[in-house]
């Protein structure tokens, strides 16, 4: 058979302009290609950084398409309902990274037993861990009623986790403090979550007025403060800053209260992406992008990556269960639902304890 494959894209130079690409997947496949029928896909605010940083960081270049128009790189579930792989089974489960879309063909290589890769010549330059699928089948933490929270929450966790590590590696840089922009995000929730569970910095949440009680009230941050309340923060402590918002003015204004005593400043998210400019020139540590791949592959070396991966699960399968205090996940079904959750997420209209999935 063949596969009608529908596909939401961006216009790169206007995010909230979307169109459903379609073409047909033909049934004909060529050696070690397969077929991935995508099932439900996170869309949360860090798909929005990964389209503002689609051309500085490629993520554009992982799902090709025409001049102009991007698609969206996104965590989830998906079946192999066809496959011209000798060591890849029709019916295996798997998580990755995936277009928003309905089918996904992929040229498949370097299979092991827990994981396959998509190997195409696109793929190449990108960092092994963003071109792999993780069979369910060999994944201990796996358990088919949280397939909604893996999707929402394994590789934000991930990344906010290595970057608590990093910080905890390099001894937090000399700083007490660790301010956490864009806060009610899931990615700053982990992070909070991560420097909690370790209880070596004071995690401080910066976040919009609307949600502070949403934040205090999850009581991983050690205080609260608005986006207005940055002036009353205590600069005499030393700080770091983890900016998950990308706006330039809020950056801004947090290193040039702290001065001197911003430590490091690490630049991860873009939710504020209409804000953002030019970072150069603040007082205190200059603002550099962290690049979670690096990271892994470092903290791979020295610990080993067997170590490294199970001290990240075994925390990542606590936070599952913190999640089930707050997060409420829903699904947006359907071509129509999945643009306008997208649009929704685009403009910062998205509740904070809501987990969107969408399935095409």
């Amino acid at each position: 058979m063949a596969w009608q494959q529908q596909v939401l894209e961006v216009n790169k130079g206007n995010l909230a302009e979307t169109r459903m690409y379609t073409l047909v997947i033909s049934e004909t496949l060529e050696p070690n290609e397969v077929v991935l029928a995508v099932d439900r896909l996170a869309m949360t605010s860090n798909n929005i950084s990964y389209a503002v940083a689609g051309e500085m960081l490629d993520y554009w270049g992982f799902f090709p398409t025409d001049a102009g128009w991007g698609r969206i790189p996104a965590m989830g579930w998906a079946d192999v309902v066809a496959s011209a792989h000798p060591d890849i089974l029709v019916g295996e489960r798997v998580w990755g990274f995936f277009p928003y879309a309905n089918y996904h063909k992929i040229q498949a290589g370097q299979v092991t037993s827990s994981s396959f890769k998509d190997i195409g010549a696109h793929r190449t330059k990108h960092a092994p861990v963003y071109c792999q699928f993780d069979k369910a089948s060999a994944n201990p933490l796996y358990d088919p009623a949280r397939e909604g929270q893996d999707s929402l929450l394994r590789g934000l966790f991930m990344t906010s986790w290595l970057v608590e590590d990093f910080l905890n590696e390099n001894s937090a840089f000399g700083a007490e403090l660790c301010l956490i922009t864009s806060a009610s995000s899931k990615t700053s929730i982990a992070l909070a979550y991560a420097l909690k569970e370790r209880g070596q910095m004071k995690s401080i949440a910066i976040t919009s007025n609307r949600n502070r009680a949403f934040c205090e009230a999850l009581g991983c941050y050690d205080e609260v403060y608005s986006y207005q309340q940055i002036e009353t923060l205590d600069a005499s402590f030393r700080a770091v800053i983890v900016d998950m918002a990308g706006s330039a003015a809020t950056l801004a204004q947090c290193h040039q209260h702290f001065g001197d005593n911003m430590k490091y400043s690490c630049l991860i998210g873009a939710t504020h992406y209409q804000e953002g400019g030019a970072t150069d020139n603040l007082p205190g540590a200059k603002p550099e992008f962290f690049f979670a791949p690096a990271h892994v592959q470092e903290r791979s070396k020295t610990l080993g990556a067997a170590v490294l991966m199970t001290l990240l699960g075994e925390s990542y399968a606590q936070f599952r269960v913190f999640c089930d205090g707050w997060m409420q996940v829903q699904c947006a079904e359907g071509p129509a639902a999945v643009s306008e959750a997208y649009r929704s997420i685009l403009a910062g209209e998205a509740q904070p304890q809501v987990g969107q999935l969408v399935k095409m």
